[in-house]
C-alpha cells in the first residue's frame, strides 16, 4: 500500500490546479478563484477560533488553540510575550493554521454538525509589547486585544502562504459528507 503525503501529491482538492467551489446547489461547478478566495477570507474574517502549529526550538511539534482576528489578509494574535507561543514561533516563524468555521446556526444546538475547516501555512512574526509595527493597529485589535493588555501583550502576526485547503466551505450541510464536492484548494488571492 502506498501512503501519499503532500495535498498536491495526494490530489486533495487540487482539481488540476485550478480552485473549485461547491455552488449554492451542492453541484461542484467552477467558480473563478477571486470568488471563492472571497469566501474563504470572509469565512476566516467571521470566525475567532483556530490551531496554530509551530515547532519547538528543538523541532518537538506543538499546536495550541488561539483566538485571533483578520486584518488585511493577515491574522493576528495576543499572546504573553514570555509563553512557549511567543518563543516557539519567534524562534522559526513557520506556522501552520486550521481554522474552525461554525456551520449549522440553530440546527446545531439540537444535532451535532461538525464546523467546516479552512487550513494554510503561513509565516509568522511575534512582535513585542509596544512594538511600533502594532501600534497603528491597536484600535482595529480592541476586541483581541483589550486597552489593559495593549502594552503587556505580545501580537503575533500570521501570513498565509501557497493555498487555503478547505472543507465544507460554502457547501451545503448534507453535501458535507462528500469529500470530493466538501473539500477545495483555494488559492489565497
Amino acid at each position: 500500500m502506498v501512503t501519499k503525503t503532500g495535498h498536491e501529491e495526494a490530489n486533495v482538492g487540487t482539481n488540476s490546479g485550478r480552485a473549485t467551489q461547491a455552488g449554492p446547489g451542492g453541484d461542484g461547478r467552477r467558480r473563478t478563484p477571486s470568488r471563492a478566495t472571497e469566501r474563504v477570507w470572509h469565512a476566516l474574517d467571521e470566525a475567532s477560533f483556530a490551531v496554530v502549529g509551530y515547532a519547538t526550538p528543538t523541532g518537538e511539534p506543538r499546536s495550541s488553540g488561539v483566538v485571533y482576528k483578520t486584518l488585511g489578509h493577515r491574522m493576528y494574535v495576543a499572546v504573553a510575550p514570555d509563553g512557549w507561543k511567543a518563543k516557539h514561533i519567534a524562534a522559526d516563524g513557520r506556522v501552520a493554521v486550521t481554522a474552525t468555521v461554525r456551520r449549522g446556526g440553530l440546527l446545531s444546538l439540537v444535532m451535532p454538525i461538525p464546523p467546516a475547516t479552512i487550513s494554510f501555512h503561513g509565516s509568522a512574526v511575534v512582535y513585542p509589547p509596544g512594538s511600533p509595527e502594532v501600534r497603528p493597529l491597536l484600535k482595529e485589535l480592541g476586541s483581541l486585544l483589550p486597552t489593559e493588555r495593549q502594552t503587556t501583550a505580545a501580537v503575533i502576526e500570521i501570513v498565509p502562504e501557497g493555498a487555503f485547503v478547505t472543507y465544507g466551505v460554502g457547501v451545503p450541510l448534507m453535501k458535507m459528507r462528500d469529500p470530493a464536492v466538501a473539500r477545495a484548494r483555494v488559492p489565497l488571492a
